[in-house]
């Protein structure tokens, strides 16, 4: 497991049990850990601190203490639980293709992996796109305004916690979508963390 914050702060992959020059800290713009490849863009205007996320139990979910005080204290009013299979998942080649469409959202996209794997996908500053690779444990947010993308691994089965600040909004607005207040404020903050 290991747990990917995203902030304005800067990039932070931890890996439990592994020593401080396993762990890889950028600020703003693109990191790349040699190791394993993974290419990161900030994302976030604030993430959970890194020792808060290490304690989560993906396996204890629904009664997990840190869990429940990340969401009083992010105001995560609202989750579901999502399990993306074809056995699982009505419609599912629709939703997988609609998952799959660069899109962007009105709100946060909080995402916490309880089972299984998958990609999303975001775009850097340069436009170009950025893979990463969510599994078992994972936690991350999608601010409003970025443009990103979902798809299976592999394995084809992932199952994820939804979380919201108020009601759900699952309206995605396919790219192009420049226009929308939520677009310019993130190309704004981006400007910001250069």
């Amino acid at each position: 497991m290991w747990v990917l914050l995203v902030g304005s702060e800067g990039f932070r992959r931890f890996v439990p049990g592994k020593c401080c020059r396993d762990q890889l800290y950028f600020q703003g713009g693109l990191a790349v850990e040699d190791q394993d490849v993974v290419v990161v863009v900030v994302v976030a205007a604030a993430a959970v601190p890194l020792d808060r996320l290490e304690v989560l139990d993906a396996d204890k979910y629904e009664n997990d203490p840190e869990l429940e005080k990340i969401r009083k204290e992010r105001n995560y009013s609202w989750m579901d639980i999502i399990t993306i299979c074809k056995d699982k998942l009505p419609n599912y080649e629709e939703k997988i293709k609609m998952f799959y469409e660069e899109h962007l959202h009105l709100d946060d996209e909080i995402r916490y992996i309880l089972d299984g794997s998958g990609y999303f996908d975001v775009r850097d500053k340069e436009d170009k796109w950025v893979r990463i690779s969510m599994e078992k444990g994972d936690m991350i947010t999608l601010p409003a305004g970025i443009y990103h993308r979902f798809t299976l691994d592999e394995k084809n089965y992932v199952k994820a916690m939804r979380l919201f600040v108020g009601d759900p909004v699952w309206t995605p607005y396919n790219r192009p979508a420049d226009h929308l207040e939520a677009r310019g404020q993130y190309v704004q903050f981006l400007a910001q963390t250069a």
